[in-house]
């Protein structure tokens, strides 16, 4: 597993560091300072850059993190001692973290507080849920840190998880990591030799290796419950008996007599609930607190001269040299090599003189080919120096160094020596340099090919598809326009019945529903022609389906691609001069077939279907005069025998269901009469007239909702009763 590690260089930082080191996982660092001067635990990658630099999305990009996680509050690039100026500086460190992490959009991101963003209290313990109410600026500012985590994983759908340490507390190497309550106290004790308490105080601790081992826990879960998590010991002790476990221990590390002293003054101290923590990760191992105040007061006691008078820690010799030795055994080796093997090579030169068998052979030359060949340039030069000083040294022995400096061979030799070395050696270098970039490039294009691959088996898929397409003609355009077509002879409630089983017919489902929609939130079933069709309801609030609205509000059609049982499998809106008027939904469509060339099929569809309301709509509006009685919005009987005939027949296919009312008029006219009823009516309900009686056509009503409509009417003074197609003339 790939983890980012983002914070200042801290005990708790390292600590982490080795902790998943050792657990087989990859740790990068983001240091968070352009300076490298900062130690850190080893790791794979380490990345030295500012919160705010431009190149921050590359670096994610580059890790590819399966797991980040920010010190947040425990961030040693923040002091606090200047608190205002920090507050925004830490704010925007954290957006351009989490706009660095939404353009990745893979992993989790673990934010880690503290219990700085609530209030001291008498409080048993704050919960996850409870209003946060920090007064200090860095309680506000981790606070924010908070907000700003939970604002981008709602808005744009990212794992980000928030966990509180409850009273952390870790080793302090300087005065710089004193920031827990009990090295605090530890240090009031040694200066001070009087610890100041307050009454009524209470407090809980966790010690950092446990804090670190729990967080494991959250890494490893596939999806967490929550996004807010409180990490704390469940023992609660008051400061008093912290006071006096402290004063104990830095007696008993050889320190002076501390005496704990009540003071006045309010509680100060935040305790966590982790109930919910403890319950879903059922883990409940804790360090003793005495074991932690030992450890630390042993440490800041035999550094006494760091923690009372700021000076730096004084590492042994043993210590310095382990830091330094990794690069320097890697600098100093080869040179060490070099002069360890010359010595051979300088008394084979000797033996070699005189011998009958071995007299031309030039040691030295083997000798400087061999670091050449294997090191490069560098020992080349180096070798042929040694072997130079050899070659003359051997030569004094029979002649005086004046004669052997002017013997023109002995220059000759020289840059014979110096000329192979360091050609053999400057080849050797290129290789490696080549080889190098060769790796990379292979590591590059490997990536590259996984990503060719994947992008090749998505167009397979698409050719298949349209493959499919071209050779069935089953879903051409002029297939779809031939379908659609036929619309264009029915009126504009009789259109959207037929359009259903066309486009049953086209998507190849039988669950198709079509919505009318009657304001800016709510859309009323028209027409479903399945069980699976009608699960939405009879009237939805179309705006509360999130992931639909914001593609059909934008005029895309919606894919299902989640397979969210909350939503249909593809939906698509019908407008009408920008006004959102129809929305269609679809059920039942195999995976294999939620693909762009099946969403741009129910948009034409959908765009033809539309062309047929209109057209329908504009001639009904055209013959009005010739479709209604006199001065009322009460259909003529012929024209009302076609509506009840149009749902008659959608009721038989199963395409809607619909009640029938007759009115009485007692003594009223028609006109006064449908007035009346109107007000009474949905948009979608249409009044007609037989033999000069007033009759109501509801839709979508079944036989309940039919006698719930007829109650309402007798309670207004309405006679009204609920008559048979059959029997309606």
């Amino acid at each position: 597993m790939n983890i980012l590690m983002i914070g200042g260089s801290n005990v708790l930082m390292n600590h982490m560091i080795e902790k998943y080191r050792k657990e087989g996982h990859r740790i990068f660092i983001l240091t968070g300072s352009r300076y490298k001067n900062a130690w850190y635990e080893r790791s794979f990658e380490r990345y030295d850059f500012p919160y705010d630099a431009i190149n921050i999305p590359e670096v994610f990009e580059s890790v590819d993190p399966d797991v980040i996680i920010y010190l947040g509050a425990y961030d040693s690039n923040y002091t606090w001692k200047f608190d205002r100026y920090e507050c925004g500086k830490y704010v925007s460190g954290v957006i351009n973290l989490l706009m660095a992490f939404s353009s990745v959009k893979k992993g989790r991101f673990i934010y880690l507080s503290s219990e700085d963003v609530f209030l001291a209290s008498d409080k048993e313990g704050y919960k996850e849920d409870d209003e946060t109410n920090a007064s200090s600026f860095r309680g506000m500012a981790i606070k924010q840190g908070e907000d700003l985590c939970k604002s981008y994983a709602f808005s744009r759908g990212l794992d980000i998880v928030t966990v509180r340490f409850g009273g952390l507390y870790y080793l302090p190497l300087n005065l710089d990591e004193i920031n827990s309550r009990v090295s605090q106290m530890i240090l009031e004790g040694m200066r001070n030799h009087q610890i100041n308490i307050r009454r009524n105080n209470n407090l809980s601790f966790i010690f950092d290796a446990d804090a670190i081992q729990f967080l494991i826990s959250l890494i490893y879960k596939d999806k967490p419950e929550y996004d807010t998590y409180h990490i704390s010991s469940k023992t609660i002790i008051s400061e008093r008996q912290l006071a006096e476990m402290i004063a104990d221990s830095i007696v008993k590390n050889g320190g002076e007599e501390t005496r704990v002293l009540e003071v006045e003054g309010l509680p100060d101290g935040v305790v966590l609930d982790s109930e919910r923590y403890t319950a879903e990760f059922s883990t409940n191992r804790f360090a003793r607190i005495e074991d932690g105040i030992d450890l630390i007061s042993r440490y800041m006691l035999g550094h006494a001269d760091v923690f009372l008078y700021d000076k730096q820690v004084k590492k042994s010799l043993i210590e310095r040299i382990r830091e330094k030795g990794n690069w320097l055994f890697k600098a100093v080796l080869p040179f060490v090599e070099n002069m360890i093997l010359f010595i051979p090579f300088f008394m084979l030169n000797n033996r070699a003189v005189g011998s009958q068998y071995f007299s031309k052979i030039d040691f030295y030359l083997l000798y400087v080919l061999l670091f050449s060949i294997v090191y490069g340039q560098q020992q080349a030069t180096f070798s042929a120096i040694l072997a130079t000083a050899g070659y003359i040294f051997r030569q004094m022995y029979n002649r005086s160094g004046f004669e052997v400096l002017l013997d023109y061979n002995t220059y000759i030799w020289i840059a014979q020596l110096f000329i192979v070395g360091l050609s053999v050696g400057y080849l050797k270098d290129q290789i490696k340099k080549d080889r190098e970039e060769a790796a990379e490039d292979h590591s590059f294009m490997s990536v590259q090919l996984e990503d060719i691959k994947e992008i090749n088996e998505s167009n397979v898929h698409i050719k298949n598809v349209l493959e499919t397409q071209v050779v069935s003609q089953e879903e051409s355009v002029g297939k779809v326009y031939s379908i659609t077509s036929t619309l264009d002879q029915y009126s504009s409630d009789e259109v959207l019945f037929k359009a259903v089983a066309i486009l049953q017919e086209l998507l190849g489902t039988k669950d198709i529903a079509i919505y009318t929609v009657a304001n800016d939130d709510y859309a009323r079933l028209f027409t479903a022609a399945s069980e699976k069709a009608m699960s939405l309801g009879n009237s939805i609030k179309y705006r509360e389906m999130e992931e639909v609205y914001e593609q059909i509000s934008q005029k895309r059609v919606y894919i299902n691609k989640k397979l969210d049982d909350r939503y249909p499998l593809m939906a698509n809106a019908i407008y009408d001069r920008e006004k959102m008027k129809l929305i269609v939904f679809a059920w039942g469509i195999p995976w294999e077939r939620m693909t762009l060339s099946e969403a741009n099929l129910l948009a034409v569809a959908s765009s033809l279907i539309q062309n047929a309301v209109l057209q329908a709509n504009r001639y009904m509006n055209a013959i009005s005069n010739d479709r209604y009685v006199e001065n009322t919005k009460v259909l003529k009987h012929s024209e009302f025998e076609k509506m009840v005939t149009a749902y008659t027949n959608a009721e038989n296919e199963r395409l809607t269901e619909f009640t029938l009312l007759r009115f009485d008029l007692d003594g009223d006219t028609l006109a006064d009469k449908s007035e009346t009823v109107a007000k009474k009516l949905r948009l979608s309900d249409y009044l007609g007239e037989i033999d000069n009686e007033l009759y109501a056509l509801l839709t979508n009503t079944d036989d309940a909702g039919g006698e719930f409509v007829i109650k309402r009417f007798k309670d207004n003074g309405i006679k009204c009763e609920k008559v048979r197609v059959s029997n309606y003339d």
